[in-house]
């Protein structure tokens, strides 16, 4: 056996959905929309393992990467399941594959690009690392991206920021990765070798703490997510996500991710997303759904 087949398989970190720190296609989601989310997220995965696997060298990564996209697009003789498995279901559900190609873009983008100027830096990143995963989600469930688009971004956009907020230490650590934003860590006086500490410096707990706050305004933004969307799971699963990815945002306000545990246990992450999740239903119940006025502006042009 050889090509991306072989390649998949020594590359695979053995990370599932079940492992993420947000839900992916829990058992709120309908049954029916559960195997097109699980073979997105499987190839995200593969894709993501590619990029953060530490014996291959920077172009082997970016060959893989390309090798899986061009299996998706059905445009190689080599093949992968997972490529395979989320190319026919795009084609019989007719939905875009465009959303996972721009997952690749991201991850490529890992390889080449280590460090991130500013904020529209870091949501540019976030255009492709991020917001593909909720549209897919979206279009899935056939909910209309006029409405929920801009939501969903600022939401999205948030939980990767969180990731990266929650695990900065690692990533610098382990890849050289840092997506603390220069001008950040300029404002405050701190530098990237200070991600190295046992503790995070004081200059670089004021650059987690800027960046953590941006983020609360982004989640602002997503707060209306689930009630506009149309399908009552889906909606549940969102404010789900919305109220984990809040009580996450309030422990990085007073957390050093570089020392204290800053991911949710088990059963705060059970309570806290239950919690969440009967909020949207019962808004649901109470109150019409809200409409998302087709003037609003982007999370790009909104978010500085």
């Amino acid at each position: 056996m050889n090509g991306v087949i072989m390649d998949l398989a020594h590359t695979s970190s053995g990370k599932t959905h079940r492992d993420e720190n947000f839900p992916v296609a829990s058992f709120l989601i309908a049954p029916r929309h559960r195997a097109p989310i699980l073979a997105f997220y499987d190839f995200v995965r593969a894709a993501d393992d590619i990029s953060d696997h530490a014996a291959l060298a920077p172009q082997e990564k970016l060959d893989l990467l390309d090798r899986l996209d061009a299996a998706l697009m059905g445009k190689s003789a080599e093949d992968a399941p997972v490529a395979r498995r989320l190319r026919d279901i795009c084609r019989e559900g007719r939905l875009d594959p465009q959303h996972a190609r721009d997952l690749i873009t991201a991850f490529k983008r890992d390889v080449t690009q280590l460090r991130y100027r500013d904020w529209d830096d870091l949501i540019d990143y976030c255009r492709y690392s991020a917001m593909p995963v909720g549209r897919f989600v979206c279009d899935v469930h056939g909910e209309d991206p006029s409405r929920v688009w801009a939501a969903n971004d600022a939401l999205c956009a948030a939980l990767q920021v969180i990731n990266h907020l929650q695990d900065c230490a690692k990533d610098y650590r382990n890849l050289d990765r840092v997506y603390l934003t220069r001008e950040s860590l300029d404002a405050h006086g701190a530098r990237v070798e200070m991600l190295a500490e046992p503790t995070a410096p004081a200059p670089l707990l004021a650059t987690i703490r800027d960046l953590n706050e941006r983020t609360a305004r982004l989640l602002a933004q997503a707060r209306p997510f689930a009630d506009l969307i149309d399908d009552m799971r889906l909606a549940m699963e969102v404010g789900a996500i919305q109220s984990l990815a809040e009580k996450l945002i309030a422990r990085l306000a007073v957390a050093d991710p570089l020392s204290e545990k800053t991911h949710a246990g088990k059963i705060g992450f059970a309570l806290t997303g239950a919690f969440g999740a009967l909020g949207a239903l019962l808004r649901r119940t109470l109150r019409p759904r809200r409409a998302l006025s087709p003037a609003a502006p982007d999370v790009h042009s909104r978010i500085r």
